[in-house]
């Protein structure tokens, strides 16, 4: 097992220096290949007609006025070890990882996105487990009831939660449920989990009920499959409880399943950007719309980075997961 975690972990390491090259090259070599000037991506993150020596000071803040290999090296030392700042930062380093520094807002990236970090985890974290809950458990009820009225009924429910958007979904339930759910805030889990749940059902909701759709039909499928299998028949020959082989069939659909949620981290962000959007909650989908909208090119450039780098890591933990409920695959 060893073995195999140290093989995914220098996998990761790899995608993790992917992420960040290819993010570099999308904010800074792609507009130049365009054909825009230093000056021209200066301007755009500078004032209105700025005079030349207010364009020489931001190129120099974003480390335009040197060679591409230079601001690449800066670009990748700067997460490995930090980087100094130049005077006129308000600070005099910033600590690795460095996602960059917020000339707009006097603050490293890293800090900004920390700050509103827990919201956006806390809608993601919460929604991901109410549809893996529900999404499972509703798959394997319709596997085992195949045919029945249960498993009708689940399969409609189903398809209007594919048919169904977020941008649909969160307007029409903050008008519906607003009596039931009249407060949509971000409270500290620590403070207190109830409260902090309540305030946070809604966008919970909303995001889950896509994803409950995909993975009821997931578990269903899968579990059809298991049950059809001979070591199933082998164990109901044995004279094995029901509720055992029902549960040994469900293990068999776990990598599949998780193998697809380690695939929807990603949109799970996207996700959550919308539904903080919809119940105007400030996390880190705030954070980038007003970074565009300013026109920072370092918080827009440190949360794409920290986004791509969350994924990778969140697809590592979910291979350690895959180590941990099929052992085959260590062997692999």
């Amino acid at each position: 097992m060893t073995t195999f975690l140290v093989r995914r972990a220098v996998t990761a390491l790899v995608l993790m220096f992917g992420v960040a090259t290819v993010t570099f090259a999308v904010f800074y070599l792609v507009p130049a290949l365009g054909g825009r000037t230093t000056d021209q991506l200066a301007a755009q993150f500078a004032s209105r007609d700025p005079s030349p020596d207010q364009l020489a000071v931001v190129k120099h803040r974003l480390g335009l006025d040197q060679s591409v290999p230079v601001q690449f090296w800066d670009y990748l030392k700067a997460l490995v070890v930090g980087t100094d700042l130049p005077p006129g930062s308000g600070a005099s380093h910033c600590d690795a990882p460095c996602f960059g520094y917020s000339w707009r807002l006097h603050d490293s990236v890293l800090t900004l996105i920390l700050d509103r970090l827990p919201v956006t985890v806390s809608i993601a974290a919460g929604a991901a487990v109410l549809w893996l809950t529900l999404g499972v458990a509703s798959g394997a009820v319709a596997a085992v009831t195949r045919g029945g009225l249960a498993d009708r009924a689940i399969r409609v429910a189903a398809l209007l939660g594919v048919c169904l958007p977020v941008v649909f979904i969160g307007p029409l339930a903050r008008a519906k449920l607003a009596w039931l759910f009249p407060s949509v805030t971000y409270s500290s889990f620590l403070d207190n989990p109830l409260v902090w749940a309540d305030h946070l059902f809604l966008p919970w909701l909303t995001l889950s009920l896509g994803y409950f759709a995909l993975y009821t039909r997931l578990t269903r499928s899968g579990m059809i499959d298991a049950l059809s299998g001979h070591f199933i028949r082998t164990a109901h020959a044995k004279g094995l409880p029901r509720r055992r082989v029902v549960w040994q069939a469900l293990r068999v659909t776990f990598p599949a399943v998780a193998t697809v949620f380690a695939m929807d981290l990603g949109l799970l962000l996207g996700g959550a950007v919308l539904a903080e959007k919809i119940y105007g909650l400030h996390g880190i989908g705030a954070l980038a719309q007003d970074a565009v909208d300013g026109q920072d090119l370092p918080v827009v450039l440190g949360v794409t980075l920290f986004s791509g780098l969350f994924i990778v890591v969140a697809n590592f933990a979910v291979d350690a997961a895959y180590a941990v409920l099929d052992p085959r695959i260590r062997l692999e």
